[in-house]
């Protein structure tokens, strides 16, 4: 008997709830056709919107001269998504910060000249970046007339850098596919984009003539895949460079940075500008020694720069808040301020937007 009536009263309890559900709307549809649409204009409109996803922001800070800042803590950060300050939920300045990393390697004609060099260039920043530990992962593109996906995700650094002696360059350029194919072609590692976060390094001078995909395209693909592009052109000194403004939107737009080691590697030189010679004013003889050892000098040293920023980075993320009118926005502006420092003591390279509905897929 009381089981009888114990499932009577649930029963009766769920009808009164269905009965109490239904009265709004029988309710509403006593209402006129205007305040019927009042109210669901009111309802519908919500005020705060907290997203289920967090931003990934990889942070340089360096002074009015260049130099690096790394001594900064949490509280000295202050991050706004279109203009509203934003809660940090995670902060590190890990010297060695797990990470995925794309090497783009232009295999077109461009690179013909001094191959030699940025492929030991290459074969160096692997070794330094991928330290035979399963933290640090990355794989090999090649972009000519088609853009090959040579070595898939691997903490294992030998598997590239054999790749990259086998590589040799000739016909077009097909950057943007290369780039397309790192942000979707390739193995993912678990907890990508947070842990660990996405890179991609374009050894180039930034020149298409083959993609399928344009620089926008994959500039919004980057963008939703929180990857940070970064560049080390290839671009020779004293040559016309077209596609340098190419090479700079891929890194400035994705939080990235490009250096260009051959702009002029005469300018440490003694005696530049100062001893004419029949082919102009350089010091240094191509062919000789001495150019190819300035030659090296400044690749390696855009290397070392490029692992040192890409190691020693803030990593800050946040879960995004934003008010009913941003909430509307497909693209979100992205702005990171030290309250602590004097204005105009110091610079930030971060992401300047993101896709707020589309991070990380």
């Amino acid at each position: 008997m009381t089981t009888i009536l114990r499932a009577t009263a649930i029963a009766c309890a769920g009808g009164l709830l269905l009965s109490m559900a239904g009265s709004p709307q029988q309710a509403q549809q006593n209402q006129p056709p205007a305040q019927q649409q009042t109210q669901q204009q009111q309802t519908a409109v919500p005020t705060i919107r907290v997203t289920a996803t967090e931003v990934i922001l990889p942070v340089t800070v360096t002074d009015d001269k260049g130099r690096f800042i790394d001594n900064l803590e949490q509280k000295d950060f202050r991050i706004l998504d279109e203009g509203r300050v934003q809660r940090i939920k995670f902060f590190s300045h890990d010297p060695r910060q797990p990470t995925v990393i794309g090497f783009l390697v232009d295999m077109s004609n461009n690179s013909t000249i001094h191959w030699q060099n940025y492929k030991d260039a290459v074969k160096e920043m692997v070794w330094g970046l991928l330290p035979n530990d399963k933290n640090y992962t990355g794989y090999l593109i090649s972009f000519s007339t088609t853009a090959e996906l040579l070595v898939n995700t691997t903490w294992d650094p030998d598997k590239l850098t054999a790749q990259v002696d086998r590589m040799k360059p000739g016909g077009g350029a097909a950057l943007f596919d290369a780039v397309k194919r790192a942000c979707t072609d390739r193995q993912l590692i678990p907890g990508e984009p947070y842990q660990p976060r996405r890179i991609i390094v374009v050894f180039g001078n930034g020149h298409d003539s083959a993609s399928e995909y344009t620089i926008d395209q994959v500039i919004e693909l980057a963008q939703q895949k929180l990857v940070t592009i970064y560049g080390v052109s290839t671009a020779a000194y004293g040559m016309e460079d077209p596609d340098r403004d190419q090479l700079e939107k891929l890194a400035t737009t994705t939080g990235g940075r490009v250096w260009y080691p051959l702009d002029n590697p005469y300018s440490e030189v003694s005696g530049f500008l100062s001893q004419p010679s029949d082919e102009g004013n350089y010091a240094l003889h191509v062919g000789t020694g001495g150019y190819a050892a300035a030659i090296n000098s400044a690749i390696y040293k855009a290397v070392g720069a490029l692992e040192g920023e890409i190691t020693t980075q803030y990593i800050l993320r946040y879960q995004p808040e934003f008010d009913a009118v941003s909430a509307n926005k497909d693209k979100h502006r992205i702005k990171v301020e030290i309250p602590t420092l004097p204005p105009g003591s110091y610079k930030v390279l971060t992401r300047p937007d993101y896709y707020p509905n589309r991070i990380g897929q």
